[in-house]
């Protein structure tokens, strides 16, 4: 697999001549740049930061996509560990169930079931949001986690969409949409937003969303992952202005040996050869899944942060603060995708602007 040359933008400074209002100016700016540097040093996480640094979770609902597998599972045995009730929501019951039984295997009072899903079809995601309102007094946590990767055909979802685009961004989107009432009910909600070092090789093709000039996996899956970097972010933005309580925090798990590869291009094709040959550079799910479980527990995190492993190209390493491709701070382009989601899928976010006592309660 080609690596993400993901390089901090440069900071360079010329000496040219100005006036002392320049270099007043200049003074502050320099200041101002320092004490930023101090805040975001004061919230990075300690860099050997693990699932057993995790504060208990016992009393805690949360819900994770595709946790039958891979980093997901590794999230849903981690949180149950820690005393969570865990929901995992993904396709298949059978492995559904093979998921809870390893679980309850390494965690004997584990609190966990299954939820059938499919983020590809929007209706589907609706039936589930309208069973756990039905059945969850509240919820605290929603990781969006599941993923497909660069399948080499072109397919379409049930509702027209890319599949890629459908399942890794616009299927978390209506879900978290349509769980936002349950997750307000909580007194700390977070949704989390797993991403990938793809997208600093990706773009929002706003002439093309669903590739349908020209289809090119890789390019397809670095938008999807990207979409929903810039939905984790907008989301914070949105729940701020309009007082929805929500922190949402994005993390990413650089490069992790799971089942995505296998099940997407495949090991016999040329990304799977080099992937397979580089294994021994990437990290397990079980490290693959600490960017999120910090994202998803600790008190430090930060809504509207990014949280990955800091290693060479940000393949594996400690964890820390995620570097912020360009395009995901886009704001103008963020606000417009978000606009065209809810259109392409029938789903709004509510405008309210404040939570009642009997939405906060537990």
């Amino acid at each position: 697999m080609k690596m993400i040359d993901a390089l901090p933008t440069k900071h360079t400074a010329a000496n040219r001549p100005g006036s002392r209002g320049r270099l007043a100016a200049f003074g502050m700016l320099l200041n101002a740049a320092m004490a930023a540097s101090g805040a975001l040093a004061q919230n990075t996480p300690k860099p050997d930061w693990s699932a057993a640094d995790m504060p208990s979770q016992r009393g805690r609902i949360v819900l994770i996509t595709g946790g039958t597998s891979g980093m997901g599972f590794e999230d849903a045995k981690a949180l149950a560990a820690a005393g969570a009730r865990v929901v995992i929501a993904a396709r298949n019951p059978q492995r559904g169930q093979d998921a809870i039984d390893r679980i309850e295997a390494a965690v004997p009072e584990a609190r966990v079931q299954f939820e059938r899903v499919d983020l590809s079809d929007l209706s589907s995601v609706r039936a589930l949001s309208q069973r756990l309102a039905a059945t969850l007094p509240r919820l605290d946590v929603l990781i969006n986690n599941a993923a497909i990767m660069a399948p080499p055909e072109r397919g379409l979802s049930v509702d027209g969409l890319e599949m890629q685009f459908a399942t890794n961004y616009a299927g978390h989107f209506v879900l978290t949409a349509e769980l936002l009432p349950l997750l307000r009910k909580s007194a700390s909600p977070r949704v989390v937003t797993v991403s990938s070092i793809a997208v600093h090789r990706g773009a929002i093709h706003f002439d093309d969303l669903q590739f349908k000039q020209a289809y090119e996996p890789m390019a397809a899956y670095a938008q999807s992952k990207l979409a929903g970097l810039m939905f984790a972010f907008e989301l914070q933005r949105r729940s701020d202005a309009a007082g929805w309580g929500i922190r949402s925090v994005a993390a990413h798990p650089g490069v992790a040996v799971t089942e995505l590869v296998a099940r997407g291009p495949g090991l016999d094709s040329e990304q799977g050869r080099q992937w397979s040959a580089n294994r021994d550079r990437f990290q397990t799910a079980e490290q693959g899944a600490v960017s999120t479980l910090y994202a998803a527990t600790a008190a430090d995190a930060r809504g509207g942060a990014y949280y990955g492993p800091t290693g060479e190209q940000q393949v594996s390493g400690p964890l820390g603060l995620a570097i912020v491709p360009a395009a995901a701070g886009d704001v103008a382009a963020a606000a417009r995708l978000w606009a065209i989601t809810e259109e392409l899928t029938g789903t709004r976010f509510p405008a309210d602007a404040a939570r009642s006592g009997a939405d906060r309660a537990d």
